[in-house]
């Protein structure tokens, strides 16, 4: 497949957007939402016997023509692509997500994430993360806190570096209680500067996408996980709930999964999928 053979309309069909797309503020945040909202993030590609290859027209083959998702590295590039197709001034970034698990930074080149110029303003989007990650871009300009439905944001600056934070939902309103996402800067990189830590996250133990398969994507309401033999429901807070984050877990037979990834997230698998959940070993390097 080449370039040629990628098309602008097709991919926003994909994701399920028709209205005029031109390089402006709602669109880009619509189109931002609509990716969320119609492409996985998964890695099941590396646990169905295959490998990940950051060139744009496999990617678009991919995500668009066989209608699967990706990690950050194919979501966010292929993201790119179609943002520059429809006029915008798109840049790659770099950027260290926070370990849950050791409560340190991934090595440079961890994350890929992009910046947006529009009209003088920068916003940082990526529908290439999961969990927390943010449903409409969030502005660059600022460092005060930017809310999203039952979620809060903020991005601090300290020197050069930038972090993303989020405030968990029992936590919101509280002066200074603040989780760090991940953290990167704004210089300019090339997708090829990725391709190491690619393969690192495709075939190391210290890595979730190759400890675990998963399958994530965003729902009117909620959320739709599905990792190793597990399948979960979230359901965001809304005033009946009082801000109470409802999650429901279905324990999956082997035998279930490739119905329930073809049901629930449109995806269907070349080859059988290795279900995998397992422990992620601390990396030997801390950032």
């Amino acid at each position: 497949m080449t370039a040629a053979e990628m098309h602008v309309q097709e991919y926003l069909s994909r994701i399920g957007f028709s209205c005029p797309a031109v390089p402006s503020l709602d669109v880009l945040r619509s189109v931002h939402t609509c990716h969320l909202m119609s492409v996985p993030f998964e890695d099941l590609t590396i646990h169905s016997g295959g490998q990940v290859q950051l060139q744009l027209p496999l990617l678009y083959d991919k995500i668009v023509n066989h209608r699967r998702g990706g990690f950050c590295y194919e979501n966010n590039s292929l993201f790119s692509w179609l943002l520059t197709k429809l006029g915008f001034q798109v840049t790659l970034l770099s950027a260290q997500v926070k370990n849950a698990f050791t409560g340190r930074y991934g090595p440079p080149f961890d994350h890929l994430i992009l910046m947006v110029n529009l009209e003088g303003q920068r916003w940082l989007c990526d529908v290439g993360f999961g969990v927390p990650g943010f449903s409409v871009p969030l502005s660059l300009e600022t460092s005060a806190p930017q809310e999203q439905g039952h979620r809060v944001y903020r991005i601090r600056r300290d020197g050069g570096m930038h972090f993303l934070e989020w405030q968990k939902e029992e936590n919101r309103g509280v002066e200074g209680d603040w989780t760090e996402i991940y953290k990167f800067t704004l210089e300019s990189r090339r997708l090829e500067d990725f391709k190491e830590m690619c393969q690192y996250h495709q075939s190391s133990p210290s890595s979730i996408f190759f400890c675990k398969s998963l399958c994530t994507v965003l729902k009117p309401g909620g959320r739709l996980t599905f990792i190793g033999h597990k399948l979960i429901t979230t359901t965001f807070p809304t005033l009946e709930t009082e801000g109470v984050l409802e999650t429901t877990t279905r324990e999956l037979k082997n035998e279930e999964i490739p119905g329930i990834l073809a049901d629930k997230f449109g995806i269907v698998l070349k080859n059988p999928l290795i279900p995998k959940d397992e422990v992620i070993t601390p990396p030997p390097v801390m950032y």
